[in-house]
């Protein structure tokens, strides 16, 4: 039986993000594996759906010599005793370390899934810190991507910016279309008719937090009936956003705050319009799924936010960074029902035409089987 080996650093991406590509790899006749720190849910869905996991030490964000050592050792430890003729990595610990440790355990086919570039390539201000971790994350990944067998990405700018950067050797490139969306799952709700802003994305200063608070007080004030919610988790990245400037936020009744939430589709069937004032993405999950529920999107004009939005159509793009655009954004919304109830259609016909999980799953399972290789 053909084995694969999927690595990931975030858990609960096994059930959610991956999920779909896991049941297809075993429906095609894997026998799965899957390695990640643990987490209880996601333990059990694998375990129900036939995965075999493997716990793995792993912290996703920041430097542990020791740990990232432990590591190391783990998956090369797994690998030789796996045997597995397929390893397929996602984010910057399972590539960095995962495709040596599969190499040197003689595994034919490696596939390294990156997924968004993260602090390391998105700190607009440039920090000496930020150079620091920019220099690392480079030289990591141009020492694991080159002994990959293949990388995939998630948008043109990403593999454009690594094969500038000369960070992928000859090692062929590939991009998919984010992670799809289940097109089932996240289906049209109607649109509320009263201006409703929503940001779902974890608390980083990356994903335009400081823009989406001070885009609402501008809005507030001169549309008071409008409301912004935002949905995510704290995170432990350097770029963090402070707690205390959302609940400054919340106590001034500039948004509603409902931190993290398992399942967004009732969130997202609340809102109106969907806010992502990002610095950086992959492709953006919680754009797809609005997307899928028919909503409008107002996101940056930055890599791996853009792909999913023809301007006019299903949404608006304002500049990275920018505060006022992003409030005059909104407001054009608000002031043009029709428009926002037309980029509404438009939204889901795009994430059926190009982001249905079926399509996605299907392209990767083509570069996992047959080492594709996408025109460049």
């Amino acid at each position: 039986m053909k084995r694969i080996v999927v690595i990931v650093s975030e858990p609960k991406s096994l059930a959610t993000t991956r999920g779909h590509l896991l049941l297809a790899l075993r429906d095609a006749g894997y026998e799965v594996h899957a390695m990640a720190p643990v987490d209880a849910m996601t333990v059990r869905w694998l375990t129900e759906n036939g995965v075999q996991f493997h716990p793995l030490p792993m912290k996703r964000a920041g430097i542990a010599p020791f740990g990232d050592a432990l590591l190391a050792f783990r998956l090369h430890k797994w690998l030789r005793e796996l045997k597995p003729q397929v390893v397929l990595t996602c984010a910057i610990k399972p590539i960095v370390y995962g495709m040596p440790a599969a190499l040197i355990a003689g595994t034919p086919r490696r596939h390294a899934l990156v997924t968004g570039l993260g602090y390391a390539f998105t700190d607009r201000h440039k920090s000496p810190r930020w150079r620091m971790v920019n220099a690392v994350a480079r030289l990591l990944y141009a020492s694991s991507l080159r002994v990959a067998t293949t990388v995939t990405f998630q948008n043109d700018d990403d593999r454009n910016d690594f094969r500038r950067l000369g960070l992928l050797g000859r090692t062929p490139a590939n991009v998919v279309n984010g992670s799809g969306v289940d097109l089932d799952r996240f289906k049209v709700a109607s649109l509320p008719e009263q201006p409703r802003f929503l940001m779902i994305a974890r608390l980083l200063r990356d994903k335009g937090l400081a823009e989406y608070l001070g885009a609402a007080k501008l809005v507030k004030a001169v549309r008071p009936d409008a409301r912004f919610d935002l949905v995510g988790d704290k995170d432990p990245n350097p770029s963090g956003f402070p707690v205390s400037e959302v609940e400054a936020a919340v106590a001034d009744g500039t948004i509603r705050y409902h931190g993290p939430v398992e399942d967004v589709r009732q969130v997202i069937a609340d809102s109106r319009i969907f806010v992502l004032p990002s610095y950086r993405e992959g492709t953006s999950r919680s754009v797809l799924e609005a997307m899928a529920m028919g909503r409008p999107v107002i996101t940056t004009d930055a890599p791996g936010c853009r792909a999913p939005i023809v301007p006019g159509v299903n949404g608006l793009l304002v500049p990275v960074g920018a505060t006022t655009p992003l409030a005059e954004a909104m407001i054009r919304l608000i002031d043009n029902p029709d428009e926002a109830e037309c980029m509404a259609k438009n939204s889901r016909s795009i994430a059926e035409q190009r982001y249905d999980i079926q399509k996605v799953t299907a392209h990767m399972m083509e570069i996992i089987e047959v080492g594709y290789r996408a025109a460049e």
